[in-house]
């Protein structure tokens, strides 16, 4: 059982003004406190910016469709392929960032997709498979900053002041998505052309891999006192996370959560869209998006720090709190998914209301599985860890939910006299097709319900692996091989240096 000094509020950057040693074959240097926040600070900006060019193109999607000429299944698919190059690559650079200095996988990530981001919205008309070619190579670059990120906030801060800080990462995943169909919606007015929505980040992103190669990388596990635990092999690593009870099972809890997002996050502003003109109304993209991108992120902005000022406080008493925590969001959640679709043909103002409410409650989970992930694996691990559930919740939740939608609703449409892009019928194909989310949300709160389980021993049983590994490295400075002793019981095998 864990006691409340395992969660105390220190860490061993943040005691005092020390700095901490940083650096792999680099020489001794150092990272400030100031510094750290600094760091922090960077790749939250990267992430707002990652998050922005993920949903720039859902804010203008009706343009889109109509400049391709695309039918509903062929907009899911640009959102499809994004999300499947995603996570096929997260693997591997989640391998790569347990072994290689991070920041470079980084800046070479943030620059390629920027490249790639650019260049797509100077594709014509006649080309859609070439621009849905770029749509998909945009997943690689993302992939290798998202896998390694939040592993070097784990080896910057510990306990509570890490849990601090994944708020703060965490809240530029509403804020970019809401801020990408804002931004998104509203350069293409502006210029009078969707493109000009592609050519907005690109520019930050090259300032940040300029920032990104500036900065000094702290060594993994300097939070946790880990800093003598080596790798082992790729195999070895992947036998032990499959075995990590709380990690697979809040990974497909997390996978519901991505289900459901990526979903509401293609669909939503079309589907609202059509709604207004089913009740006889005039509507706008472009104001959809826009009151769309705000519900975004001020319901992302409550829910991550209700999430995660709920699970600082309350983990240190009850130790099974962030999965329960993650759970009651997704729970809760529930039905205000479902009667958003219900009365969104009746009144639209309801609906935003349920929506930003379910967005709410659905978004307290998002620094939470990452602190899980950080304290129920050792730091040699992290990146691939945080690769693997990527993978996991990308394979099984929005790399094909959107695309699913699409295909289901362009499949009840051939049962209507009009074109399936007709607002009537789209709307009440979409609605049909949409149902699937609540449920799917009842699922994740399952599954994190199950990690509560599991949570306590693993967390220990890796802490365990970390202490010892320092505490054999103070009595023998050489290498040596796992003994007979209690943590290996758990089957978990480490190398000291």
């Amino acid at each position: 059982m864990l006691k409340s000094e395992d969660f105390s509020d220190t860490s061993p950057l943040l005691e005092n003004d020390d700095d901490q040693r940083v650096g792999e074959g680099e020489g001794q240097r150092r990272v400030s406190r100031r510094t750290s926040y600094f760091i922090v600070g960077l790749l939250f900006v990267v992430n707002l910016i990652n998050y922005m060019d993920r949903y720039t193109l859902a804010g203008v999607l009706d343009q889109v469709q109509t400049y391709y000429g695309l039918d509903n299944s062929q907009d899911g698919l640009l959102q499809t392929v994004f999300v499947v190059t995603y996570m096929i690559f997260s693997p591997v650079f989640g391998y790569l960032g347990d072994r290689y200095p991070r920041k470079y996988l980084m800046a070479g990530g943030i620059l390629f997709w920027s490249g790639v981001t650019l260049t797509g919205s100077f594709i014509d008309k006649n080309h859609f498979w070439v621009f849905l070619m770029l749509r998909a190579l945009v997943g690689v670059g993302e992939a290798s900053y998202v896998t390694v990120s939040t592993t070097i906030i784990g080896d910057l801060f510990h306990d509570r002041m890490r849990t601090k800080m994944l708020i703060v990462f965490n809240v530029a995943v509403p804020c970019g998505s809401g801020l990408g169909y804002i931004v998104g919606s509203n350069v293409a007015k502006l210029f009078g052309a969707w493109q000009w929505a592609l050519r907005v980040t690109p520019g930050f992103g090259v300032i940040c891999v300029i920032l990104i190669l500036i900065l000094p990388e702290p060594t993994r596990g300097s939070a946790d006192g880990g800093t003598n635990l080596s790798n082992t092999s790729f195999l070895r690593d992947l036998k032990e996370l499959l075995t990590n009870k709380t990690l697979v099972l809040s990974s497909f809890g997390f996978t519901c959560v991505a289900f459901v997002t990526g979903t509401l996050a293609l669909w939503s502003p079309i589907f609202i869209l059509d709604s207004i003109k089913v009740q006889g109304r005039e509507g706008d993209q472009s104001s959809v998006s826009l009151i769309f991108g705000v519900l975004t992120v001020v319901a992302g902005l409550t829910g991550v720090a209700i999430g995660g000022e709920t699970s600082r406080r309350l983990k240190g008493r009850y130790p099974r709190a962030d999965p329960i925590i993650c759970a009651v969001g997704m729970l809760v959640g529930t039905p205000f998914l479902f009667f958003a679709l219900y009365v969104s043909p009746y009144s639209t103002t309801i609906a935003w209301v349920l929506i930003f409410l379910g967005e709410t409650a659905v978004c307290i989970n998002w620094s939470i599985v990452n602190d899980i992930l950080l304290y129920v694996v050792i730091p040699t691990r992290r990146a691939l860890a945080a690769a693997g559930q990527i993978f996991l919740c990308h394979a099984l939740g929005d790399a094909g939910s959107p695309y699913i939608i699409g295909l289901v609703s362009d499949a009840l449409a051939k049962g209507y006299s009009h074109p399936a892009t007709t607002p009537s019928v789209q709307f009440a194909t979409l609605q049909v097709a949409l149902y699937v989310t609540p449920f799917v949300s009842v699922l994740g709160g399952s599954f994190f319900l199950a990690a509560s389980l599991f949570v306590v021993q693993d967390r220990e049983t890796a802490k365990h692996i970390t202490e010892q590994a320092n505490a054999q490295s103070e009595v023998d400075d050489d290498r040596v091989e796992p003994t007979d002793n209690d943590f290996l019981s758990a089957d978990l095998s480490y190398s000291v240096n």
